[in-house]
């Protein structure tokens, strides 16, 4: 029921709607009771059963006392107008409560369309917000098609399965609260024998209702799976086709989806068994009130008018209803909480990268960046090992090494994309887990290996996550990244539409207008993580220029495999199995003929 709870805590911001549809629910029972409560007078007067009441009695606050104000009205008309006039008056009035009726019906919906899609609204919020601030590690264990499953399918299936429900469960009791009272003023002996029957079908419901919770979260974790499945074969198209694997995924996604729709038609079975179930149930106590209550009209002593077991069988037949539902609510509401587990282990998901509540601002990098003692692991083997490195203002340093020694890992520590494990990374003088962690990757710009586009206009992607940036410093920014002259040349030109991941544009193209883009973020820092290894030879070139303009006068970290581009570079640290095995310029650490001399001459032979 925790999850249940937090799943509510979510209309909370929509207090208000939600008073109005209660207040009109209660008038839409209120009114329905009424319309109910007109037919005694109804068949007293058809089979002229009761006798004329010419004494104005008493109005108290109780069903009997409204009852027989109604009877004494009734006998009113019949003397001054006669029965029919009398029986098109109860007709109206019957028809009157059950307009009212439903025009409460209508507002109790108006008002729950507020409150249900507002709560999705911030429960999807809620969950997107929290996996942009999540760790990058978080991610390198999970798959994107399960964690876009969570967010999209969950989200849905809370909403169809809990919100579109809610209103039930706080209708329904009221309802069957206020109709087993007006029974129990009717006759409390056939309400108490009634009471005594209905607990027995609760206890088959639940039953059922805990087996169909487990059964909905194996069904949400496969269908994450064959999320997943289809994110990587649309991403990985080009190798399946390149290497003939479509009769193997097409048979691997064959028989995941066999076995995703083998438990969606066992928990549909479930669920649909809901409400045959409880309207067998429902006949069986309807079958015995029956026996029951007839009994006592037939009694000598007649413990109950015909009339009245006739109105009180009508009212019961109407918590059947409302019960159903209650029913089939408690179903769907097991089936919602498996989801809402899988959103929730998602928000409750350690952040890792936290922000001291006294964090410090830092609008400028003004004299080093540090690593003092830095080592790192992701999970029991360490990355990075006691990494001891100054890096003065105005500085160019290029880290080099075999693939997999640790040389992006020791970039992404310095945005705090990851925390170190051990020492610390020092900005100015401070800890950089002591500043506000936008205002520290505020002053880096980066540009990796794989160029990283939306699916958006060339002048968005270049201008992104600015505010109010202008046309012709944009079209600056690209001209310095040699991006300008292409760009003019598309349909569109700043506003051509550049597809997903800038699937329309070159591996060159792309990647200046990722040069661009930290052209104009105007970063104090700037990272460059394989900018160029994925190029042509003309591509490089151009982006290696590009580079090399905004290099000038900037605090440059490069991460580099082709060592002809960083010859230039004031410092080159060789990293090796998490260390710094060499470190000086090019011509210095030629001379060492060490780990950089072997990797020059093996690019060099190449």
């Amino acid at each position: 029921m925790k999850k249940f709870s937090r799943v509510l805590a979510y209309i909370i911001p929509y207090w208000g709607a939600a008073v109005l549809n209660i207040i009109s629910n209660i008038l839409t029972i209120v009114f329905s009771l009424f319309s109910f409560a007109l037919l005694i007078p109804f068949l007293n007067l058809l089979f002229d059963i009761n006798k004329l009441v010419t004494v104005k009695p008493e109005l108290h606050l109780s069903t009997q006392s409204a009852l027989n104000y109604l009877n004494y009205y009734v006998s009113q008309i019949i003397i001054q107008h006669g029965k029919i006039q009398a029986l098109i008056f109860i007709c109206a009035i019957i028809l009157a409560s059950f307009l009212l009726r439903n025009l409460g019906r209508f507002f109790a919906m108006y008002f729950m369309a507020t409150v249900r899609t507002g709560a999705i609204q911030d429960i999807r919020n809620g969950i997107y917000s929290k996996l942009l601030i999540l760790p990058l590690s978080f991610y390198s264990k999970r798959k994107k098609g399960d964690l876009m499953s969570r967010i999209t399918t969950d989200v849905q299936e809370v909403e169809f399965s809990i919100m579109n429900y809610l209103e039930m469960i706080f209708r329904d009791p009221i309802t069957i609260i206020a109709y087993l009272a007006f029974m129990i003023s009717m006759s409390f002996k056939l309400t108490l024998f009634v009471l005594g029957v209905l607990p027995v079908t609760g206890i088959i419901i639940g039953l059922i209702g805990r087996s169909l919770k487990r059964s909905s979260k194996e069904v949400q974790i496969r269908f994450a799976d064959l999320m997943s499945m289809i994110e990587e074969t649309i991403s990985g198209l080009r190798i399946i086709k390149g290497f003939n694997a479509i009769p193997y995924f097409d048979r691997k996604f064959f028989n995941d989806n066999k076995s995703y729709r083998k438990k969606l038609v066992k928990v549909y079975r479930r669920r649909d068994s809901s409400s045959p179930l409880s309207e067998f149930l429902s006949s069986i106590v309807i079958v015995v009130v029956l026996w029951f209550g007839g009994q006592m009209v037939l009694s000598p002593n007649h413990e109950i008018q015909a009339a009245d077991f006739i109105t009180y069988i009508v009212v019961f037949s109407q918590i059947i209803t409302p019960a159903k539902s209650l029913t089939q609510s408690y179903y769907s509401i097991q089936k919602g909480i498996a989801s809402a587990e899988r959103i929730f282990e998602i928000m409750d998901a350690d952040e890792v990268i936290e922000e001291k509540k006294e964090a410090l601002p830092i609008q400028t990098f003004n004299q080093e960046l540090s690593f003092d003692h830095v080592s790192f692991k992701y999970d029991k083997d360490w990355i990075l090992n006691d990494i001891n490195l100054r890096i003065p203002k105005g500085r160019m340093v290029a880290i080099v090494g075999e693939s997999g020694g640790g040389k992006s890992t020791m970039v992404d520590l310095i945005p705090r994309f990851y925390d170190v494990s051990e020492g610390k990374v020092v900005l100015d003088g401070q800890d950089i887990r002591n500043y506000k962690i936008a205002d520290l990757r505020g002053l880096m710009g980066i540009v990796s290996q794989e160029s990283v586009l939306f699916n958006d206009t060339v002048f968005n992607n270049i201008a992104f996550g600015l505010k109010d940036v202008s046309h012709e410093t944009v079209e600056k920014a690209a001209k310095i990244a040699n991006a300008h002259e292409f760009i003019i040349k598309m349909e569109e030109g700043y506003e051509t539409n550049i597809g997903d991941r800038g699937v329309k544009l070159s591996g060159g193209q792309r990647q200046r207008l990722s040069i661009a883009r930290a052209v104009l973020a105007d970063p104090d820092i700037l990272i460059l993580d394989e900018a160029t290894s994925s190029l042509d030879t003309e591509s490089e070139r151009l982006v290696q220029d590009a580079l090399s303009r905004i290099m000038k006068n900037r605090t440059t970290l490069v991460i580099a495999h082709r060592l002809s581009t960083i010859q230039n570079a004031d410092e080159i640290i060789v990293i090796q199995k998490g260390k710094i095995v060499e470190r000086g310029n090019h011509d210095e650490l030629i001379q060492l003929n060490g780990v950089y001399n072997r990797l020059q001459k093996m690019q060099s032979f190449a």
